[in-house]
């Protein structure tokens, strides 16, 4: 019987996809936890605790070097809630072309009289706006979500620059072919009437959006952040947007600073808060947890190497979480073969500092022979998955 937790409401769409060998508890001394939006860095880390699956993309709440170091596999949902990030985001552009927004509201400040269409007629040239079509989108990111974004803004007419060094192979391949390759962001900077950033929150893009890049940019470009908000140097997007260099400051992350200054549109953290979106990333994350406890297979890990042999067809498999230090798969053979445990099939990768194995043996492994894989000095975490 394996158990998990569920430290934020998790969408039931994934939670019932587990079996009755499964069994939900109300404490985190679980073998799996399930999370949302939980702070989970202050948080001890339960001894027994197996996998972590975060239902979101965004993994910045959980203490991902410190679970690595105890064996704790990290999964995340990437792509799950792309769509619903995607459409907010063709949202916010029309929101930032046309002012809708301030439309609605004059709307609603005036009185409900009879001459109120006159008004209507003679005060809407305040609120006229601009056209997507036509107009140059540079996107930052070309992951799931930015691939999504410049599909779409491609069949709205719109001329897109796509800017990742990192692309993937299968983002590639989703990518419109009416895409346009760019290899330097001044590029997009230089060219583009709307910027939209998606990129991951590392050291390196921290702040990536600075004075210099402000500079660089068009006067009048509309730059929208759905992804991270430290991605954007608050204070220099400030000054550009007072000086007008920023037409709108379009942005799913809510500051006191950005939300009390003119010309941003900020929605209170909105992009995966669909039912859709919530319910993909339940399915997924469960179906992660799933495949990691009953199989050892690791997909979407953020802290440990993907690894995948299927499911058992042996006596057992053993799962060994290590350091990705020299030396360790002659010492797991040599522990085995004094056990006169045959290994049938052997799976090893690293990543980074870590890394991770699964053995296939066509016998029982007794605890003894457990413990003494656990025992050594560069394993943090050995199992047995019986076949």
């Amino acid at each position: 019987m394996y158990t998990y937790h569920c430290l934020n409401n998790i969408s039931e769409h994934g939670t019932s996809l587990f079996t009755d060998n499964y069994k939900q508890v109300e404490t985190t001394d679980a073998d799996a936890i399930l999370v949302r939006s939980a702070n989970m860095k202050e948080m001890e880390m339960p001894e027994n605790l197996l996998a972590i699956a975060r239902a979101g993309a965004g993994v910045n709440n959980i203490p991902l070097d410190e679970c690595a170091s105890k064996g704790i596999v990290v999964f995340n949902t990437p792509g799950a809630n792309a769509n619903g990030v995607k459409e907010l985001v063709i949202a916010g552009m029309l929101l930032a072309s046309r002012d809708i927004v301030g439309g609605i509201e004059w709307i609603e400040q005036q009185e409900k009289t009879e001459d109120l269409a006159k008004r209507v007629e003679k005060q809407k040239k305040q609120f006229a706006g601009n056209e997507i079509a036509g107009k140059k989108l540079g996107i930052i990111g070309l992951g799931a979500i930015g691939v999504m974004v410049a599909n779409a803004a491609v069949h709205l007419g719109m001329e897109v620059y796509g800017y990742d060094p990192y692309i993937s192979v299968h983002a590639a391949w989703n990518l419109s072919h009416s895409i346009k390759p760019v290899t330097d962001l001044a590029e997009i900077y230089g060219k583009c009437d709307y910027i939209t950033i998606h990129v991951p929150m590392t050291d390196e893009t921290k702040g990536m959006i600075g004075k210099e890049a402000f500079a660089a940019m068009k006067d009048g470009v509309v730059l929208l952040n759905f992804a991270r908000d430290a991605l954007v140097d608050e204070a220099a997007l400030i000054e550009a947007l007072e000086a007008g260099k920023v037409k709108k400051y379009v942005t799913d992350f809510v500051t006191p600073a950005v939300a009390s200054t003119k010309n941003t549109l900020v929605t209170p953290h909105l992009g995966a808060s669909t039912e859709e979106s919530e319910d993909n990333c339940a399915v997924m994350a469960v179906k992660e947890v799933m495949d990691y406890l009953e199989n050892g297979n690791i997909k979407n890990s953020v802290n440990y190497p993907a690894v995948d042999m299927g499911a058992p067809r042996t006596a057992a498999r053993i799962a060994v979480a290590h350091k990705n230090i020299p030396n360790q798969i002659a010492q797991y053979t040599k522990i085995l073969g004094e056990a006169g445990i045959n290994i049938t099939s052997f799976l090893d990768k690293g990543r980074g500092d870590y890394a991770y194995s699964l053995i296939d043996v066509d016998s029982d492994v007794d605890d003894a022979t457990l413990a003494k894989l656990q025992g050594l000095d560069a394993v943090l975490k050995a199992r047995v998955i019986h076949g």
